[in-house]
């Protein structure tokens, strides 16, 4: 205790009279005199610790001495020191007799020698006193880890023993990295939690830890424990979708089996490799997408999220779907004016078609045009007596499926009403043809899944 007191009153009054000046330091060719004293070293001259060793020796009388010159040799780095000049620092007051040299690495064997100096001279060289530097602080002597948590990983050790540590320094790599990096202190000794965050889905990595002491002496490593992140739910791998189904796409997919299952999340977009947009989150394996349109194609994928919020792949398997095609257009057979009326007939083969409509249009008068619409025909024939000499008329057909949509219309059928046309018409024996009749389409049963409710 006395030694490290005079240590520290020593290094202080050095830094006091040596804040002047330039040291003084050995001739190349300098004269030595015998009668000058050799240093040596008290009993317990020697202390070391980690990252520094303390000298003391016996107090200089002699009045000529002004000062001591301190020889350092590093017994790790060199292993031949004859005829090597190994001068270190300068002991500036012979009053003194201790000394501290801080540069020292850990578990390292060094030897050191002196000289007295005065005016003129040097003293012999004094034996060589070699000495080891303690080893390393030992780290924590406890590490556990915590793993499968979602992108993040969670460290806790046991607080050192030694009251002189003030921080822990965590250190991490992966199995790709050869080097560990540094990527957190904390700070208090008795702190004894750390939690990882932003890592990779199911990676790997590797942790450990060095106690950071207030004098800065780092520890040895601790032991390393390793860490796997949790992995993303299985990817849906089967999607279906409706084609054929009117105003709406049905979706469905295989049921996820993982345990900790919350939803799923139906993703739309109208390109294969467009963006896809969420649609909907929902606990079904099921959705329908009502939609207005009629040949509507859209292409779909679904994801998976687990109760940690991790969402699966879900770029990999995407569904083609498509809402129904409008029924065909019917085709225009024959427009005639008979027996004062205008009857149209018209053809259409599609089996969907379930009625027809026609529509009517003309001018009530020079500011102001009608539209009428004949809905629900069942046949492939329209006769309409309400009919004016002297006006234009317009007609166009309609297929209609069971489903209410509406084919695109046929083309436009123009009529001028002259009054000689309706008088010959009337005088005409020409009898209007008997209507085809149209089987009706029977309507499929269909089944409507309603999606839970959005979860944010």
């Amino acid at each position: 205790m006395k030694l490290w007191t005079l240590v520290t009153l020593c290094t202080v009054s050095l830094l006091v009279l040596s804040g002047c000046g330039v040291k003084p330091t050995p001739k190349k060719e300098a004269l030595i005199d015998d009668t000058l004293p050799i240093v040596n070293l008290t009993k317990n001259g020697t202390i070391v610790d980690i990252n520094a060793i303390a000298l003391e020796w016996e107090p200089i009388e002699d009045p000529r001495v002004n000062g001591i010159y301190i020889y350092k040799i590093n017994l790790n780095e060199v292993k031949d020191n004859k005829n090597k000049n190994d001068y270190y620092d300068t002991v500036e007051n012979r009053f003194s007799t201790h000394y501290l040299d801080a540069n020292v690495k850990a578990n390292s064997k060094y030897g050191y020698y002196f000289k007295t100096y005065s005016d003129k001279a040097e003293s012999r060289k004094s034996d060589v006193v070699t000495m080891m530097s303690l080893p390393p602080m030992e780290s924590v002597t406890w590490i556990h880890s915590i793993e499968s948590m979602p992108r993040s990983a969670k460290i806790i050790w046991r607080p050192h023993t030694n009251e002189k540590v003030k921080a822990y320094i965590i250190q991490r790599k992966t199995l790709e990295e050869d080097s560990w990096k540094e990527i957190a202190t904390i700070n208090g000794r008795l702190n004894a939690e750390f939690i990882d965050k932003d890592l990779k889905d199911n990676f790997t990595y590797k942790y450990r830890i060095r106690a950071l002491t207030f004098d800065n002496l780092l520890s040895n490593p601790s032991q390393e424990v390793k860490v796997v992140t949790k992995k993303l739910p299985n990817e849906i791998t089967k999607i279906d979708a409706s084609k054929d189904l009117p105003k709406r796409i049905e979706i469905s997919w295989q049921k996820s089996e993982i345990d900790d299952f919350l939803v799923y999340r139906v993703y739309r977009s109208s390109n294969i490799n467009g963006t896809y947009k969420m649609v909907i989150d929902t606990k079904n394996n099921s959705y329908v997408d009502l939609i207005e349109e009629d040949a509507k194609e859209y292409f779909y994928r679904v994801s998976v999220f687990d109760k940690d919020k991790l969402e699966s792949v879900h770029s990999n398997y995407t569904a083609f779907g498509k809402t129904l095609i409008k029924p065909t257009t019917p085709s225009m057979v024959e427009a005639k004016l008979i027996g004062g009326k205008i009857v149209l007939s018209w053809s259409n083969s599609d089996v969907r078609v379930n009625s027809y409509n026609v529509q009517k249009r003309y001018k009530k008068n020079m500011l102001e045009s009608s539209i009428e619409d004949f809905e629900n025909i069942k046949n492939f024939q329209f006769i309409d007596s309400e009919i004016e000499a002297g006006k234009t008329y317009y007609y166009r057909v309609f297929s209609v499926d069971a489903n209410g949509i509406k084919s695109e219309p046929s083309i436009e059928i123009e009529f001028k009403i002259k009054e000689e046309a309706i008088d010959n018409s009337l005088k005409s024996q020409e009898k209007i043809p008997e209507p085809k009749n149209y089987e009706r389409v029977s309507e499929p049963k269909e089944d409507v899944i309603i999606p839970v409710q959005d979860f944010n």
